[in-house]
């Protein structure tokens, strides 16, 4: 997906990103794919992953965090 494309999609930014501005992760998905980029750089692509291996990573994380 190109950056353009990239910019259509609906972005929201992470609950657990710092009030502060410097911890910002933001996440958008399309059909089968989920998107994370830093806040601070809009203009990149970020790291795309399948939406199975991004539930993978949201269980695990739910499972060893706090």
């Amino acid at each position: 997906m190109s950056v353009e494309e990239t910019v259509q999609l609906d972005w929201f930014k992470s609950s657990y990103s710092g009030g502060a501005g410097g911890e910002c992760v933001e996440v958008a998905t399309s059909q089968h794919t989920v998107h994370v980029r830093d806040s601070k750089d809009t203009n990149s692509v970020g790291v795309a992953v399948g939406s199975d291996a991004w539930a993978a990573f949201v269980g695990f994380a739910a499972d060893h965090i706090g």
